[in-house]
């Protein structure tokens, strides 16, 4: 994804200097809730409600199995970067059953991490796909699940990743591994509205 759309430009230009929204999607078990409360500087706000049988055989839990809550609407997260700009992380459900919020979720997002497990990237092509629908610049975050280790490049070519996608690798559990999958996005957010002449640059990631 290496351009953005005049309405995200619009929306960069006028909160630069206070909040910027990132969204955190991917498939259904994959850590989203783990990541923005690991990271989050604030209590999180989840929704997370317990799974009971009557989501049998509409939620598909083949590699979570050991799963017992999920996220029923989203969840939300706050990390400053400076004195005066400041991330607000919304986590979106991952169920195929919720994925009709996504795009109320996407409105004025200015980028999103995609988050995956590599035992099951098919999970992930739905969100890749409504990202580049809406034209949101993106970063993949690989979730350690101690399963098979898979080099980048098998993932970019199982995901179908542009070379100007960022893939990195994470533990969602651990807060200095998630900061640095932000820090890796909002690299990749001025990287890419900097190939505009007219737009303000975002801030500077803290160190």
């Amino acid at each position: 994804m290496d351009s953005v759309t005049s309405e995200q430009r619009q929306t960069l230009h006028s909160t630069a200097d206070n909040g910027l929204k990132i969204v955190v999607v991917g498939g259904f078990g994959v850590g989203k809730t783990t990541l923005v409360r690991s990271v989050s500087e604030i209590r999180p706000l989840n929704t997370e409600e317990t799974m009971t049988q009557a989501g049998e055989g509409v939620d598909d839990t083949v590699g979570v199995a050991a799963k017992t809550a999920t996220t029923v609407a989203f969840d939300f997260g706050r990390i400053s970067l400076d004195a005066h700009n400041i991330l607000y992380l919304f986590g979106a459900p991952g169920q195929e059953r919720f994925w009709f919020l996504w795009d109320r979720l996407f409105s004025g997002t200015l980028g999103a991490v995609v988050l995956v497990d590599t035992r099951r990237l098919a999970d992930s092509w739905y969100a890749i796909d409504r990202l580049e629908h809406h034209g949101t610049p993106f970063v993949v975050a690989c979730n350690d699940f101690g399963g098979p280790a898979h080099t980048a490049g098998q993932i970019r070519e199982a995901l179908d990743l542009s070379d100007g996608v960022p893939l990195v690798f994470c533990d969602a559990r651990s807060r200095e591994s998630s900061k640095q999958v932000l820090i890796t996005l909002v690299e990749h957010l001025q990287s890419v509205v900097a190939q505009d002449p007219t737009p303000q640059p975002i801030p500077e990631p803290a160190p």
